[in-house]
């Protein structure tokens, strides 16, 4: 695990990175089986806290942006990458868009399962997705409290380029699946939000604002 000076150092010399809004949002998935934010033990809390600050807050405009086709694959890239990683396991997550830090790269990282290693895409691109849909709650830390279910395709093949922009393919199912289709519609400007019903939207909205009004746990 790195140091948590490493966690929280600020990187100042991200290209097309977007000014932070003063209502600037988070959105990163929890991982499978994490604890509650309020089962978390202290130190824990704080490397996710301090993580949880560098990504948008819903509000924040860059969110809503459609991230642009990485064309160097350079040092800068590699870095970047590696920090999107460790942001996303310090804020216990599953997946994270580079749109969510405030850069306009077509850039996602996941791990679906502790297990499994770092996974990034750079300009992914979805080539084929299933007829077949499973519909299963998801959770977006943009929206404190908030877990709404989202219908999506069960099985999708995605075409992408690594950190050095060697050729991937990739074929997913089940989580894998779900994470890839949340992150590339995060580089899209597209949140959980938009995939359900107007009166699930309603009800998640003022689930949020109630999180919200309520006073901090000691």
């Amino acid at each position: 695990m790195p140091a948590e000076d490493e966690t929280v150092a600020e990187d100042a010399s991200i290209e097309l990175a977007v000014p932070t809004s003063e209502e600037a949002d988070v959105e990163v998935e929890r991982e499978q089986d994490a604890p509650e934010p309020a089962e978390l033990d202290p130190e824990t809390r704080a490397r996710r806290d301090a993580a949880l600050r560098h990504v948008r807050k819903l509000g924040d405009p860059v969110l809503r942006a459609t991230a642009l086709p990485v064309e160097r694959f350079d040092e800068a890239l590699q870095t970047e990458i590696e920090r999107m990683g460790v942001l996303m396991h310090d804020a216990l997550g599953v997946g994270l868009a580079a749109t969510q830090l405030g850069v306009l790269h077509r850039v996602l990282v996941y791990r679906a399962y502790p297990e499994d290693p770092l996974t990034a895409l750079v300009n992914p691109e979805m080539t084929w997705m299933s007829d077949e849909q499973e519909t299963a709650e998801e959770g977006c830390l943009s929206l404190p409290s908030v877990h709404v279910e989202v219908e999506r395709s069960a099985r999708v093949r995605v075409v992408a380029k690594d950190a050095g922009g060697d050729d991937l393919e990739i074929e997913a199912e089940g989580l894998e699946a779900r994470i890839i289709q949340h992150e590339i519609d995060h580089l899209n400007g597209v949140l959980i939000l938009d995939r359900i019903s107007r009166q699930a939207r309603k009800e998640a909205m003022r689930a949020m604002r109630e999180a919200q009004s309520a006073p901090s746990a000691a």
